[in-house]
Parts: C-alpha cells; structure tokens; sequence
C-alpha cells in the first residue's frame, strides 16, 4: 500500500470518527432539550397548579337559628333546609367587626365568605339537628379573590393584582392576625364536583365520570380485541377478505378522534337514542377509539410468540384451538395487556370525542352510575380554561397534574402487568 493511499485511509477514518462523534453530540444535545421541555412544562404545572391544593378557610362562631315551637319536637329535612342561615353567617360576621355599619361595607365583608358558606351550614344542620339554636364553631371557605391574596406572596404588601377594595384588606389582615384565617389543605377539590365558584370547585364528579367511561371502554375493547386479534392471526386464511379487514383497522387507528366523537353523536345517541352526557355513551365510544389500538397490540404479541411453541403443542396432539389457549395466549398475553392499558391511557386524554356527545355539561352532582349525566377529567380540564374567573387558573393546573398522575399510574401498571405475566420460554 503506497502513502498516497493510506493517507486517504487515515483521512477516511478521521472524517468517520468525526462524523460519530457529531452525531453523538446532536442526538444528546436532542435528548437534553426534549428533557429540558418536559422539566420546565412540569415545573410551570406544578407551580401553577400547587396553590389549587390549599384553601383559605375562616373560623367562625355561628349562633345556628332554632326550629319554631310547635316544630320542636316534630320536624323535617326541609324545614331545616329553609331556616335562615345567610343571616346567622352575617350577625357572626358583624360581631367581628362592630365598627362597620353602612350597608355597603356590609356587603363586602360579606364577600369574604364563599356563597356556598350557607350550604355547609345548613348541610352541618341535617347532620346535627340537636345543634339547632344553640352556638357552633364551623372553618368555612373563604371566597377566592380572598384565597387568591394570600397567596399572592411578595405582591401581597404592594396589593397588585387583587380586586379587594383596601377596607376588604384591612379586614382580612385583621383575621390574619387573630388566627382566623388559615391556609388549609384543600379536601373540596378532591370530594366535590364542579361549581360556578372557584373556591367550591372540585374534581370528584370527573374523576368518576372518567372512571365509568374508562371501565366501559376496558370491558368493550379488551375482549373484542383479542378475540379479533386471535382469529386474524391464528385462525383466519390469507384471503382478500382478510387483508382487507386489516388494512381497515390499521386505517381506524389513524383516524381523528373527534370522528368517533361524531360517531357516537350520529349513530348512538341520535339513531340508538342513548342518554346524552353519560359516562355508557362516553365509554361506547372510547372503546372504538381504542379497539384498533388494542388489536394491533394483540396481534404483534402474538406474532412474538416463536412458532416452535406453536409447532410443538400440535407434534404432541394439541388441536389448534388448545395450542393457541393454552400454548400462546399466556406467552402473549403480558403484550396484550401491555398495549390495552396504554390504549385506555390514551382514552383518559381524550376530549374531543366527549365534547361531541355532550360530556362537557355543567355537573354539580357526582354520578352515581353509568346512566347518570357526568363529565370526564380532561373535559373538566378545559371548562375551567376557560372560566373568566382568576381562581380557576390554579385549579385547571392542579386538574391537569392530577390527569399526569393517573396517566403515570396506568403506565405503571403497564409495565407491573407485563411482569407480572410475563413467562419464559
């Protein structure tokens, strides 16, 4: 070899190394960037979305009104429910602050109070009725321009960004210094539904909804999916008919979800006249979203199985039908349910299909079964975007970790699945 050509050779070489190395660079520079995103879109929810966990709540000592005479011994939930609470939260107000007298500044201590302040003390009234007309001690929600002062940190002495008036502030500081006000762990946004106030606003409601539908998707999809990943390919030929049957699921995995959404608008509700906004329509049309993704799954788990299992169950005397149950479908399964539970993760995200056959209604009430009208976790998720009150920015924040975390878990659970029946071979 002359030095003219191994000089070639080794500039080759140095181009080659220095191409890989260039390479490396970007690819970690890719993988770095990607982590930085996600650390600073994780970062901007979680401190959003923290303050959605704590609530103002003030401490009052409240004189419950008392039932009439002649109803003292004989008495009703109703007529509990229609006593005169509103003035008993004001008199206690009022007995905080003596000095205010003017009608006007009446109503804006009033303000400090949620407007749902009234149904928790009626609610402690059903739960109490001894307590009537006797004094009680109740921590009650503030209301959420309240909520939002205080945890406006450093803007709070200059008293920016706050639509109190300086009376409301000088009352609040009042409270704060006795104690009266405190920042609590906020258990409403966990056991209620939703509200028109941000302060009474909670999750629960879509949370269960989201429940409901899913558990319908997961008992639909699941076996459909593998029995029809079974028959393709195990037992089906290699005709047309076939081929064209697979080319139409891959084709319905690739289509828009709002499609199934208008679907479901179509043919369940308008021609099968389902109940509208209810977790069973909700979950129908999950489950066809997801059934081509759990088709798919199936039927590469399946293909992962070496066929020496296959070709050995039947050389022993196994029919087709006990090798594939016996034989490949528990080596198959941990793929199955792997792709399963990462199909109904993508269904826990899904809006469009939901806003399609009326899950984005106003529910208060917490559904009680699959025909209940209720809404879904990320439907919550973008009412509360767009609520023009301040307070619901938090909340849509603490909502969308809330929906990370169940993701998380279901991928976790993926992955405890997957071990879990997982065999070797």
């Amino acid at each position: 070899m002359n030095e003219s050509t191994l000089s070639k050779i080794k500039a080759s070489l140095r181009w080659r190394y220095l191409s890989e190395k260039i390479f490396k660079l970007i690819t970690i520079a890719m993988v770095c960037i990607g982590i930085l995103f996600l650390v600073l879109m994780l970062g901007g929810l979680i401190y959003q979305g923290k303050d959605s966990f704590t609530q103002a709540r003030i401490t009052l000592t409240i004189d419950l009104p008392a039932l009439p005479e002649q109803n003292q011994k004989q008495w009703s939930k109703q007529q509990i429910r229609t006593l005169n609470y509103r003035a008993a939260l004001r008199e206690s107000l009022y007995s905080l602050f003596p000095e205010v007298q003017s009608r006007g500044d009446q109503r804006a201590l009033n303000r400090l109070i949620s407007q749902g302040a009234k149904y928790t003390v009626s609610e402690y009234a059903l739960a109490h009725p001894e307590a009537l007309g006797s004094r009680i001690t109740l921590e009650l929600l503030a209301d959420s321009e309240v909520d939002l002062y205080l945890k406006s940190g450093d803007d709070r002495s200059s008293r920016k960004n706050t639509r109190l008036s300086e009376k409301q502030i000088g009352w609040i500081e009042q409270l704060l210094a006795q104690g009266i006000i405190q920042q609590k762990f906020n258990t409403t946004f966990f056991t209620k539904g939703d509200s028109r106030n941000p302060e009474q606003a909670g999750i629960l409601g879509a949370v269960v909804g989201s429940f409901y539908a899913l558990l319908i998707a997961f008992l639909l999809s699941f076996p459909l999916g593998i029995a029809t990943a079974i028959y393709l390919e195990e037992f089906s030929a290699r005709t047309r008919l076939a081929e064209l049957i697979e080319i139409n699921i891959n084709n319905l995995a690739a289509v828009p979800s709002i499609i199934f959404g208008l679907l479901g608008l179509a043919i369940l509700i308008n021609f099968v006249e389902m109940p509208r906004s209810t977790p069973l329509v909700g979950g129908v049309v999950l489950s066809l979203m997801t059934l081509p993704t759990v088709i798919i799954a199936s039927r590469a788990a399946l293909k992962a199985v070496p066929p020496s299992i296959r070709e050995a169950a039947l050389a022993l005397g196994a029919s087709r039908m006990q090798t594939t149950l016996h034989h490949v479908l528990p080596l198959a399964m941990p793929g199955m349910l792997t792709g399963s539970i990462i199909g109904m993760a993508q269904a826990l995200g899904e809006t469009a299909p939901l806003l399609m056959i009326g899950m984005m209604a106003f529910i208060v009430d917490v559904p009680q079964t699959i025909t209940d009208p209720a809404t879904a976790l990320p439907v919550q998720v973008f009412l509360w975007s767009d609520s023009p009150e301040r307070a619901f920015v938090t909340r849509t924040a603490g909502a969308i970790l809330v929906l990370l975390m169940f993701l998380a878990l279901m991928n976790l659970a993926a992955v405890a699945a997957r071990k879990a029946f997982e065999q070797r071979y």
